[in-house]
């Protein structure tokens, strides 16, 4: 054999050997894949056509005391359409019946739906959507449409379900409801009593399997879950919803009046710490207001002159000084090195006693008092305020509690003129429920409590966990000085001479302290001077029930800064209707307060013609919730229709009561 065909042969067995080796390692890879590795690629196949999802849980709902809804999960339904899993014949038998019953229910032409569907069809469109945040009644309509009934194979439908927050009460307290948001990233934040109490509210995810198809979108597969979720526990909170609306719309107004920045008002029960009202309004570019921030809990500041109240305390504990001492307000100017302190009273007050001193809100008297008092041992001053804990913090379980301010002799800021400053409620900062908290203290009889919001967690009628009463301190003073000031702050509003007699009224008692702080005070430029105003104080004066602060922000100076003007007036509204709903004492006369708390407009007609109540009265234009409270309390049941002011009710003014069981009020 020639050497060249031996050549050329050698060469084909050699291509030839290899392609039975690669035909070798081909099959042996088979081999592999299907047998020994199968279990591994199928898996892989099936991550990138089918995934688990996870399922949010209904939270559970938010509660006030009397178990009205104040935040609720609602679960909504988005109905989609899979045009290729339905037969021919089915969908040419249903498309005409299917789509006459969706435009019945949601109002359109049946030929809208006639066209979605078959263009859907027409496309290969697996996942077209067909209606949007349906409500539970009206996706199990749609689940039994011609087609749909026939399930998600057969059918074609495709349910998503997506669970919605919604609050009853709308925009009031809505930044003490607070919420639970989750970014993409799974960062969570939580405001307010929901995000506080998210761990029982939560619930357990649930799973779900979905099927990707085109455009990477995940259709769920089946009608059921892999793994149920589980509902979170009910909540039940302190808040009054109706003495939360009293707060709300008496804040609103004042704020709207002084055209402030933002201010807060909360509603304490003495005894129990239970927070039954914390409205937090904030003023928008156009003047409008809205729950922005939880300035009650998360806002300190200067509190000026309602922090005499401690001071008062303070002088009176260490027998610095007594009610009946006398002090020179110094013709209301005192100078103290190179500063002088002042009065608001042009020419001060003369010599005054400590509690005539603290009624008429004096700040060279206090000044005086606690500088003199202090001046050789001030470690001893702030330990006594340390000792009725006004320097720590609450420890609310919400997120956010601003924090208190009270500096210690050597402390960086400390100075010769800080006993003198901190006298009067400057170079010390407080929120308002610290502030509240110690008021409600005094009117507690000494005895601390700490701010609640919430009462109890429960599983529909089973209670998981009961929040009690804690007490902060027993005993913040003695008897003697709690007695002495509880005195001393009921003269500040019935004594004529005192800072709050504006507010006074013969039908009900209160007490309290005004106070009103200037921001900005270091300015050079008079004009640039901001203020605080506050009311803090506890009603009735001699058998406390609630206690309740009043804080507003940056009032309009042309229009008024005092707090006795500003924040007082908000108290009062507060205190009136509070006793107006739910008398607190035998002896207040409930008609008297009808006709105390009724708006300006009404006080003729009910001084002159409703003295008798044997009369329907007018009601016409009032809000809705004075109305009811009116008309309730002269033993008259009440139909109410609508939300707002009233604007007509079936039985018009001057009808004789006797002959009137039900009244129906038409809102708007």
């Amino acid at each position: 054999m020639p050497a060249t065909e031996k050549s050329i042969l050698s060469r084909l067995y050699i291509v030839a050997g290899g392609l039975v080796l690669f035909a070798g390692a081909v099959l042996f890879k088979l081999v592999s894949i299907q047998i020994v590795e199968g279990d591994k690629y199928i898996a892989l196949a099936e991550t990138r056509t089918t995934k688990m999802f996870t399922i949010a849980p209904n939270r559970g709902n938010l509660y006030s005391d009397d178990g009205s809804l104040l935040a609720t999960s609602v679960s909504k339904y988005n109905i989609h359409f899979d045009a290729v899993t339905v037969s021919e014949k089915d969908f040419k038998e249903n498309v005409k019946p299917l789509s006459d019953a969706l435009g019945k229910l949601f109002g359109k032409e049946s030929s809208y739906y006639q066209q979605k569907l078959r263009k859907a069809r027409e496309h290969k469109n697996r996942y077209a959507l067909i209606a949007r945040n349906l409500d539970y009644s009206d996706y199990m309509a749609v689940k039994e449409f011609p087609l749909f009934n026939k399930g998600p194979f057969k059918g074609g439908i495709v349910v998503e379900q997506k669970t919605k927050r919604e609050h009853p009460l709308g925009k009031i307290a809505e930044r003490s409801v607070g919420y639970e948001r989750v970014d993409e990233n799974g960062y969570r934040t939580r405001v307010g009593m929901e995000g506080a109490f998210s761990e029982y509210l939560s619930g357990v995810e649930g799973k779900r399997l979905k099927q990707k198809i085109a455009k990477n979108q995940w259709k769920p597969i089946g009608y059921d879950n892999i793994v149920e979720p589980k509902d979170g526990y009910d909540v039940y909170s302190t808040i009054d919803i109706n003495i939360q609306d009293i707060a709300h719309h008496a804040l609103l107004k004042q704020l709207e009046q002084y055209k402030a920045d933002h201010g807060t008002v909360i509603v304490m029960e003495t005894k129990s710490g239970e927070v039954k009202a914390i409205s937090n309004l904030g003023r928008t570019s156009e003047g409008k207001y809205y729950e922005r921030l939880n300035y009650a809990i998360g806002e300190s500041h200067e509190p000026g002159s309602t922090f005499k109240l401690v001071n008062l305390v303070a002088a009176l504990e260490d027998k610095v000084v007594d009610t009946s001492t006398v002090v020179d307000t110094e013709k209301g100017r005192w100078k103290i090195y190179n500063h002088y302190v002042r009065d608001s009273k042009y020419g001060g007050y003369g010599k005054i006693s400590v509690a005539k001193a603290f009624e008429v809100s004096s700040n060279t008297a206090f000044a005086k008092i606690i500088h003199n008092g202090y001046k050789e041992n001030p470690e001893k001053y702030v330990n006594r305020l340390m000792s009725m804990n006004v320097h720590k913090k609450l420890g609310l379980p919400i997120k956010g509690e601003g924090e208190p301010v009270l500096r210690y002799p050597g402390d960086k800021g400390w100075s010769g003129l800080s006993l003198a400053q901190m006298a009067y409620g400057y170079e010390v900062s407080m929120t308002p429920l610290q502030t509240l908290t110690f008021y409600n203290a005094i009117a507690n009889n000494g005895e601390m409590v700490k701010p609640r919001l919430i009462k109890e967690v429960k599983e529909w009628d089973k209670t998981v966990k009961k929040f009690e009463k804690e007490v902060i301190n027993p005993a913040i003073c003695s008897q003697e000085t709690v007695k002495k000031v509880q005195q001393i702050l009921k003269n500040v509003i019935e004594k004529e001479h005192a800072t709050g007699h504006g507010m006074y009224s013969k039908n009900f008692s209160m007490a309290g302290k005004t106070g009103t702080t200037q921001t900005n005070y270091t300015s050079k430029d008079r004009s640039k001077y901001e203020y605080i105003s506050s009311f803090a104080g506890y009603f009735p004066a001699d058998n406390p029930k609630y206690s309740c602060i009043v804080v507003i922000h940056r009032p309009d100076k042309s229009v008024g800064i005092y707090g006795a003007d500003v924040a007082g007036p908000v108290f009062k509204t507060v205190a009136q209707k509070i006793y107006a709903t739910s008398p607190l004492t035998d002896e207040v006369d409930v008609k008297d307060i009808l006709i105390a708390s009724a708006e300006d407009s009404y006080q003729d007609y009910y001084n002159k013609v409703q003295k008798k109540y044997n009369e329907v009265p007018n009601v016409k234009g009032m809000s809705g919730m004075d109305a009811v409270a009116i008309l309730e309390n002269l033993g008259i049941e009440v139909e109410v229709k609508g939300n707002g002011r009233v604007k007509r009710q079936s039985i018009s003014k001057g009808t004789d009561i006797k002959k009137v069981k039900k009244i129906v009020l038409e809102l708007i």
